[in-house]
């Protein structure tokens, strides 16, 4: 019932891993895959070993989670080792795995690209990151250097190429237009919005950054705007992202437009299992409604 398919590769439901929640590891990706995801995102893998921003990096609130963990991540030679052996396990459940990749150039991004691709079904262009300087949002917040690295990358891969889009930009519709002239097969989004919690007693930002990126909850509503807008104006399937925590979620962004979902904050509030919870959910709507999943994407706008 919930079976999907995007630019020819099947899925065995549209509930996948967002990057940056459990899939640091190999092993993490497997039990995500395990509780249910149609698809696996990984962390966000650059060139070489990257630290991070210091402790605290990740501030909970009530339902949401605002972070600056500053793409931390082992480096892609490294990485590529974990993906190896987790591969052919995730790949027997018949799950799928996105690869997110960053890079401070289209330079970086076109090299991440090629040593990843053959471990992933498609990769992610993180450039919406809002918290590392000089990554991630420095170039998803400006159309002609979202243009080189999506081109380049393009220019460097066989597997389709998505790019995570920021929210914090004055016109989103511009950025997506200048992927879409570099030939991007697809659209995520949204990434974090940014956002900061003061220490009142301590009178200082809680963050090591001081600022970070606000998912969960909050969100929603702009992330489903923004797939809205976004199915309005390009022909281009689309993964929804943010603040997703429930079937009723998962259709809302579907109705607006997106094809599939990633769920991430509700790992941490709903539990590893939240997959299969939220597949039940749609499953229960779908019935209900006697509609099938195809049926109900881009329905908002009739």
């Amino acid at each position: 019932m919930l079976g999907t398919e995007i630019l020819g590769i099947k899925f065995k439901n549209p509930v996948f891993l967002a990057s940056g929640i459990m899939g640091e590891t190999g092993s993490s990706l497997v039990r995500m895959a395990k509780e249910g995801a149609g698809a696996v995102t990984t962390k966000s893998i650059g060139l070489k070993p990257n630290p991070g921003h210091k402790n605290p990096t990740i501030v909970v609130l009530e339902d949401s989670l605002l972070n600056a963990m500053g793409l931390p991540n082992p480096g892609v030679d490294e990485y590529i080792e974990e993906l190896r052996e987790a591969k052919k396990r995730i790949e027997k459940m018949g799950v799928r795995i996105i690869g997110s990749i960053y890079g401070k150039d289209e330079d970086e991004f076109r090299e991440v690209a090629k040593k990843i691709e053959g471990y992933v079904d498609i990769i992610e262009l993180n450039i919406s990151c809002p918290h590392a300087k000089g990554y991630g949002a420095t170039i998803g917040q400006d159309p002609e250097l979202s243009y080189k690295v999506c081109k380049a990358v393009k220019e460097e891969v066989k597997v389709p190429v998505f790019a995570k889009l920021t929210p914090n930009v004055s016109n989103i519709l511009e950025i997506a237009e200048a992927l879409v002239d570099a030939k991007v097969d697809g659209f995520v989004a949204i990434n974090t919005v940014r956002g900061m919690k003061i220490d009142i007693k301590a009178k200082r930002p809680i963050l090591s950054n001081k600022f970070g990126g606000l998912s969960g909850k909050a969100i929603k509503p702009i992330g489903v705007k923004i797939v809205y807008d976004l199915y309005e104006n390009f022909d281009k399937p689309i993964i929804g992202v943010g603040g997703i925590f429930t079937g009723e979620d998962a259709i809302e962004y579907m109705m607006a437009g997106a094809s599939a979902v990633q769920v991430g904050s509700a790992v941490y509030f709903r539990g590893y299992d939240v997959f299969k919870k939220i597949c039940d959910e749609i499953k229960e709507f779908l019935i209900e409604e006697n509609l099938k999943l195809k049926e109900i994407v881009g329905i908002a706008h009739e």
